[in-house]
């Protein structure tokens, strides 16, 4: 019999419920006044209680509470297999993450995993700590880790991406990564580990606002071209130090990817010029199935000739029927501007068109 989600809102109706009955249960205190350390304990030990437990969504964020006390609950939820964590915002450090990490280690049987910590202080000692958490969770088919604003760097994500090394069940993957303090060293070694994820179907990668240039986009290549069973991809590498070469490469990448259907593509703030934009575009052409496309390349130093060889080379992706690209605030004259989004609006499959210039 299938087990009826149960919502909870108040943690005293949580405690007072009859624990080993539940299988699927959310609970949302979030920015609750009266959630501090020692409640958070509480709700650890009631979820000990919780023995049939098997689907679990936790909305905590906001509490200035660590993380001891949801970290022995989970040592004892060994039967979860979904488990979502929304616990950003909080006060955990390096410390707190590697007790948390330690106990999603034992919950082995997870198939699906999201474990949202950002706007916290885990730095590279946090990261790292889930590297043997993942790296004993080998049935997760869909991960996603949001770790925003969190003070990591290259060694944190280079950790993470060890961890990957086991993970050949998943399809789907999400990584987070903004706003912290990764370069090149940390990009490559994350890339090095999805060369291995050969089943991934789905993969967004946001390393937006970081340190990233030079060879760090390049490093995705490589890690592309071992994913040939993708079909939705989705990276952010705005606020970096992209130049030419590295859209090159990026570009390289996507046209190994032949079974690519979707593809948003954020390279916002940048340093692309006229060689990176068109290069980018004829690389997309060689992705015969791509039928959605979101492309954003604003705020970079394109000018007429690169716009227009951009342009040109979308309307050889003959299966796009979606597009929307961001050309805005780039080194492009009004004339070039019409020229483009006329080019665009004539795509003849084209059903949705977002033209931003």
């Amino acid at each position: 019999m299938i087990q009826q989600k149960k919502y909870f809102n108040n943690i005293e109706d949580f405690l007072n419920s009859s624990l080993q009955s539940h299988s699927d249960i959310q609970i949302e205190l979030i920015n609750d006044d009266k959630f501090s350390n020692e409640r958070a304990s509480e709700l650890g030990s009631a979820f000990s209680n919780c023995t049939n437990l098997s689907n679990l969504t936790l909305y905590i964020g906001k509490n200035q509470i660590g993380a001891s006390g949801l970290s022995s609950a989970l040592a004892n939820c060994t039967k979860i297999q979904n488990l979502a964590l929304y616990i950003g915002e909080n006060e955990i450090d390096g410390e707190s993450a590697s007790v948390l990490g330690s106990a999603l280690a034992k919950c082995t049987n997870l198939s699906n995993l999201i474990l949202d910590i950002r706007g916290n202080k885990i730095g590279d000692q946090g990261a790292s700590s889930f590297c043997f958490a993942l790296a004993n969770c080998i049935k997760l088919s869909s991960l996603a880790l949001y770790f925003v604003d969190n003070q990591i760097g290259e060694l944190g994500a280079q950790a993470l991406g060890s961890a990957l090394t086991n993970s050949k069940s998943l399809s789907n993957l999400e990584f987070y990564l903004s706003g912290n303090q990764i370069s090149e060293t940390g990009v490559q070694g994350l890339c090095s580990a999805l060369a291995k994820c050969a089943n991934l179907s789905s993969l967004t990668l946001d390393f937006g606002q970081n340190k990233i240039g030079s060879t760090g986009a390049l490093s995705l290549d490589s890690a592309l071209a071992s994913c040939t069973n993708l079909l939705k991809l989705t990276l952010y590498f705005y606020n970096n130090q992209i130049g030419d070469t590295d859209a090159l490469g990026l570009g390289s990448g996507l046209a190994k990817c032949p079974n690519l259907s979707n593809l948003t593509l954020s390279l916002i703030s940048n340093k692309i010029g006229e060689i990176g934009a068109s290069g980018l575009g004829s690389s997309l052409a060689n992705c015969v199935n791509l039928s959605s496309l979101r492309l954003y390349l604003g705020l970079n130093e394109i000018n007429d000739k690169g716009a227009s060889g951009l342009v040109y080379a979308l309307t050889k992706v003959t299966n796009l029927s979606s597009l929307t690209l961001d050309l805005m605030k780039n080194r492009i004259n009004k004339s070039e501007k019409f020229e483009v989004k006329s080019k665009c609006i004539k795509l003849k499959k084209l059903v949705v068109k977002r033209i931003y210039l």
